[in-house]
């Protein structure tokens, strides 16, 4: 379990003063200002659980992911991770826990992964037996067993990304920080990475931490998440919620027959049921608000000749963007 109470981190950061004389000064009178980075934020995290943790860049994302993995320490407050203090960096705690950072690599470039991942074995004390049959099941799970004796330099990049999931849990963590696993990679790496994920979690039921700015990413692993912004939670709860609580329209989407004026159909549909819009090739859009989305997708099949008519929830990117503009707190 992971247990963060009143957390807060602050850093100093140097004021630059403007023009040329300022910066002159500032080589013998640094002036600093203080940014909070985190501003006292409650969270728990239980066994199994997959938390996706959003917000735009600067929000506090990596910084609450540092300090949970013990790579620095907060200002204030108080973090249990499986009943121990992070940055105290005790081996017990390491051994049990595992960052994934998809701009950054632990394996060596030129070397083979399999050479690393002999180096990890030593590193974490991983016996034969289960160093053999961890790598097996790793390796086939991902389909990359033919490219472990590759240079990590001649790999593809969805490659690269396999061996190092491979290389973050050999050694069987119970906690897995994962930090933007997907960045970069085709459509093809993505979904791969993320069933993965999904099989992986299923299988030794560990906690999970994602950060990701794809929403393909959370919605198919995440059935919770926080949402932050400057340091502050805005949303802390389940993905399907979102929806219900802060999307305030639907999608009528239908496919209307051939030869519709879409012009005069666009000017005749009532402004209280939506906004529609109709393509040249009969498809049909409307942004309907949530209470007038049965009326809106009456007025389509009694007034125009549809052939087919699908009613859908705002895209969840769309919706998470709104409540960070607004700020909301939930």
């Amino acid at each position: 379990m992971i247990k963060v109470e009143n957390l807060t981190k602050e850093f100093k950061v140097h004021k630059k003063a403007p023009g040329l004389m300022g910066s002159l000064s500032s080589l013998f009178n640094r002036e600093y200002i203080t940014k909070q980075a985190i501003k006292d934020i409650n969270l728990e995290i239980h066994q199994g659980e997959i938390l996706g943790l959003i917000g735009s860049n600067g929000a506090g994302k990596t910084t609450l992911t540092k300090i949970l993995s013990g790579i620095i320490h907060p200002t204030s407050g108080k973090v249990s991770v499986l009943g121990f203090n992070p940055w105290e960096r005790d081996n017990r705690y390491r051994s049990q826990m595992s960052l994934i950072m998809g701009q950054k690599a632990q394996l060596w470039w030129d070397l083979p992964a399999a050479d690393g991942f002999l180096l990890l074995k030593e590193i974490y004390r991983i016996d034969d037996k289960n160093f053999k049959e961890r790598l097996a099941y790793l390796s086939e799970s991902l389909g990359i067993e033919k490219e472990l004796n590759v240079q990590v330099r001649k790999l593809s990049l969805g490659e690269r990304m396999k061996v190092e999931l491979i290389a973050a849990l050999l050694h069987s963590p119970k906690v897995v920080f994962l930090d933007e696993p997907t960045i970069g990679l085709d459509l093809s790496a993505q979904k791969a990475v993320r069933r993965f994920i999904k099989d992986y979690r299923k299988e030794f039921n560990p906690i999970m931490i994602l950060t990701s700015h794809y929403m393909d990413d959370i919605e198919d692993l995440c059935e919770r998440i926080v949402i932050m912004k400057e340091g502050q939670f805005v949303y802390d709860g389940g993905i399907k919620q979102v929806h219900q609580k802060y999307a305030t329209s639907k999608m009528v989407t239908a496919q209307a027959s051939a030869g519709i004026d879409r012009y005069a159909e666009m000017q005749k549909f009532p402004k209280s049921l939506g906004e529609i819009e109709i393509s040249e090739n009969g498809k049909i859009a409307v942004r309907s608000p949530r209470e007038k989305v049965m009326e809106a997708a009456s007025y389509l099949i009694h007034y125009l000749k549809i052939e087919d008519l699908n009613i859908s929830e705002e895209d969840i990117g769309d919706v998470i963007e709104h409540i960070m503009d607004k700020g909301h707190k939930a």
